[in-house]
């Protein structure tokens, strides 16, 4: 009997501890997965917002990240540009990112192609993900969302202003970035429409891609078609950030009475729509992409879901002319500002 009891005693004692290694092991699986990033107060959520690399369009995230983290109480928070546009380092970097505690990640991906592998990589590990300033190519995102300018919207709009300038007709010359990236073909197929809508009476004569890398390509790739095509030329639309500046100074300079149309608001452009040497330009969103971003990767990170996963949402674009110069950017906070609203109305689940 004795021996019995002792023998039943022994493996109920063994019962318990199983059942108590399982239940350990199961808040531990738990825990992990909290702290990656799943019902977490915002002062745990940790946002990197990761750049493909260095460029002037990205330097308005900073501040902005910083702003967010105070408007919204979050955790620590990082701007990093390091990656170098290569799509294998920023992958480390965003691995890094990761080792040191970050759970929330705005992502620029350098390889739109390729960078859904990423995106599922962070995901599995438990982490939320925003695809910011610009989509993955095609039409499948792994990200929680992307939060970026409908791109082919914007160079549509700055092809119009374009042809407008121009009188309805004559020649176009489009400035772009990497032929490679998805977001150039969507800003060709945008100027492209505009064109075709004069039917015949504006001619594009040439499309130069590849000189968004740095301003002293644009200078270069702006200087040789002025001199090749200057004085045939009616205007010239730009998509992308250096060859805006690039072509706003060599036609000011030189004098040549082609009409331009840029992207952002370099300060050089703002102050070049003053003066009337450059038409107008088609300005982006970053500080929304970077603040609304931030946000929606926040309430993720505290339990909230996308009702439709990997959401594509345009942060806006604006056309800017020397009648809205001074006043342009009351219409863009208001954009940031309606952007909140829209995730908060109807992109985002959230539990009461």
């Amino acid at each position: 009997m004795r021996s019995s009891l002792t023998r039943r005693t022994l493996a109920l004692s063994a019962g318990l501890l199983a059942l108590a290694v399982a239940a350990a092991g199961c808040a531990k699986k738990s825990d992990t997965h909290s702290a990656a990033g799943h019902g977490l107060s915002a002062a745990k959520v940790g946002v990197a917002l990761v750049p493909g690399g260095p460029h002037p369009y990205f330097q308005p995230w900073k501040p902005t990240l910083q702003k967010a983290k105070t408007d919204f109480g979050l955790g620590q928070v990082t701007f990093n540009e390091t990656s170098g546009w290569d799509q294998t380092t920023q992958n480390s970097v965003l691995k890094s990112l990761a080792a040191h505690g970050y759970n929330a990640f705005g992502v620029f991906g350098v390889s739109p192609d390729n960078i859904n592998s990423t995106f599922s990589d962070l995901k599995r590990q438990g982490f939320h993900v925003a695809s910011l300033g610009s989509c993955p190519a095609g039409s499948t995102d792994e990200a929680d969302f992307c939060l970026s300018t409908d791109v082919e919207q914007a160079a549509y709009k700055a092809a119009k202003a374009a042809i407008a300038a121009m009188g309805g007709h004559g020649k176009l010359v489009h400035l772009t970035g990497n032929k490679t990236d998805s977001n150039t073909a969507r800003r060709e197929a945008g100027v492209a429409k505009a064109v075709a809508e004069t039917g015949g009476k504006v001619t594009l004569v040439q499309t130069v891609t590849d000189i968004d890398t740095d301003l002293q390509t644009a200078q270069k790739a702006v200087a040789d078609l002025l001199a090749a095509k200057g004085s045939a030329i009616g205007g010239i639309v730009n998509t992308a950030y250096n060859p805006a500046v690039a072509s706003a100074a060599a036609v000011k300079k030189a004098g040549l009475p082609i009409k331009v149309v840029a992207i952002d608001d370099d300060p050089t452009i703002l102050a070049d729509i003053k003066d009337g040497s450059v038409t107008a330009s088609v300005v982006q969103n970053p500080v929304g992409q970077a603040y609304v971003g931030s946000y929606v990767l926040m309430k993720l990170a505290g339990g909230c879901t996308m009702r439709t996963p990997g959401l594509t949402v345009d942060s806006g674009s604006f056309v800017v002319t020397s009648a809205n110069v001074g006043t342009y950017d009351n219409d863009r906070q208001a954009k940031t500002a309606q952007l909140k609203k829209d995730f908060d109305g109807s992109y985002l689940s959230c539990a009461a």
